[in-house]
């Protein structure tokens, strides 16, 4: 069956309900209901508990609560480099921005200012620049870190469809993370611009921030913007940055010769938060 046939049912389903629903479901505090949901999902998904700051199932109140628990704070070290990895998944793609495309999968590409919600001005500062793009499988820690040091400038919810990112969806959908919900996070670093984008799909009830809290719901339809010029909101590497209650995708965006990816590096590939991401650009 090709990709195409295979993704066709989701343009059919009433995503934003199924969303709605699971968010509801994933929040409520139900006892054992919510106990058996989560042991289930442990269970199917091979969710490895020793590395959670509390591996007790038992301990969490609603789904949302496990699915965002935190790890210990040893379990994801961080690498002596300039970038390391802000999630646990796997590398969707990532390597040069042609002009303002970005890779998506074999005949599939997105503008930068489609990503970035139409913002002309800013998707010129990553013109031929680099992106990275890493899927979060549910079974994956779900809270997002910084990959360097970054002052936050601004953030950028962008209203959209909410199809599934999984590999096959990818290859499937046309401008599939510049068509979904997502939220845009810029940053100043000692490095240049940076942006790490968080991409929304079926399911995923809402995406937070440490600096916002909940962004979405509310889901009003047009696109909002925060701004922070006026703040010192400044985030250290390795520190969390937000999270995704519920499966999903991060895009990150750099300016032109700002960095080298890791060698080791390949679509499709595991990768954990804390690992080398990239070592500065060299002529």
């Amino acid at each position: 069956m090709s990709d195409r046939l295979a993704v066709a049912p989701q343009y059919l389903l009433p995503k934003r309900a199924l969303t709605v629903l699971a968010g509801r479901v994933a929040g409520a505090r139900l006892g054992g209901l919510t106990q058996a949901l989560i042991r289930r999902f442990i269970a199917r998904y091979n969710v490895n508990m020793a590395e959670a700051a509390d591996p007790r199932p038992e301990s969490y109140a609603s789904f949302n609560e496990f699915f965002t628990r935190p790890l210990r704070s040893d379990a994801r070290p961080l690498a002596q480099a300039p970038w390391v990895c802000p999630v646990d998944g796997a590398i969707s793609q990532f390597g040069p921005i042609e002009r303002d495309q970005i890779f998506q999968a074999k005949g599939h590409h997105y503008s930068t200012r489609a990503l970035l919600g139409g913002d002309a001005a800013l998707a010129a500062r990553f013109e031929d620049g680099a992106f990275a793009t890493i899927y979060l499988s549910p079974r994956d820690y779900h809270r997002i870190h910084m990959p360097c040091d970054g002052r936050l400038l601004r953030m950028i919810h962008v209203p959209g469809d909410l199809f599934s990112v999984n590999p096959v969806t990818a290859r499937g959908v046309p401008g599939l993370f510049a068509r979904n919900e997502r939220v845009v996070c810029v940053f100043d670093t000692d490095r240049g611009p940076f942006v790490n984008v968080l991409v929304g799909a079926t399911i995923v009830g809402s995406m937070a921030t440490v600096w916002h809290g909940q962004v979405n719901p509310p889901r009003p339809g047009t696109v909002r913007e925060w701004r922070y010029d006026d703040q010192n909101i400044t985030l250290k590497q390795g520190a969390e940055m937000g999270r995704f209650l519920l499966g999903s995708t991060v895009v990150m965006l750099w300016p032109r010769e700002t960095l080298r990816f890791n060698t080791a590096w390949a679509p499709a590939g595991p990768v954990r938060l804390g690992e080398a991401m990239a070592e500065a650009w060299t002529a």
